[in-house]
């Protein structure tokens, strides 16, 4: 069994959350403002807003240290509704370069929190595509996900974020402009 740090209490927070409890695994929910509150998780998942994740680092970054950590951010900016990061890099290639001891993961970002509770999209099961470049860590999430009854994909190295970010850019930018649901969403069908 693993334990779960999830820094972050909003929807997707709260989702993945439930899909680790869900799989008999052990969530422990930090408010990323609370600072006081050690990360005591083997894995631990950033559900926060893109701007949010250098405040944690900055507070945590010993405390990533060895541990399996999972990027779920898009880094947009949502006044003007663009990309904020450079178009050969990711967000998840930023937080690896500052957590050079943890092993980043890039997962949940093409997911929509209430894809994750109820563990379906369009009739199929739900699919949360990973990407890495540390074997052990994308098997450590695929287990906990697995548990939960939900499909994974391993797109790749970590390089492959940039592609999940714009991904889930386009589905954000669909469900924005109520063409999706914000309970639909991309399915992966094999």
């Amino acid at each position: 069994m693993s334990t779960v740090t999830v820094i972050g209490t909003g929807n997707m927070g709260q989702a993945i959350a439930g899909l680790v409890t869900k799989g008999g695994n052990t969530a422990e929910v930090i408010a990323h403002a609370d600072t006081d509150k050690a990360v005591t998780g083997d894995i631990v998942v950033l559900a926060v807003p893109h701007a949010a994740v250098a405040e944690i680092i900055s507070a945590r970054k010993d405390q990533l240290a060895g541990k399996v950590v999972v990027d779920i951010t898009n880094p947009l900016d949502f006044a003007t509704f663009s990309l904020t990061v450079p178009a050969d890099s990711s967000a998840a290639a930023q937080i690896a370069e500052a957590l050079p001891d943890s092993k980043v993961v890039k997962a949940f970002n093409t997911n929509f929190g209430p894809t994750l509770a109820a563990g379906t999209v369009g009739g199929q099961t739900t699919t949360v595509v990973l990407a890495g470049d540390d074997a052990e860590a994308k098997a450590a999430l695929v287990a906990v996900v697995a548990a939960a009854g939900l499909k994974t994909v391993d797109a790749g190295p970590l390089a492959r974020a940039r592609e999940l970010e714009a991904l889930a850019y386009l589905q954000i930018g669909l469900a924005a402009s109520e063409q999706i649901g914000w309970t639909g969403g991309f399915a992966v069908v094999s």
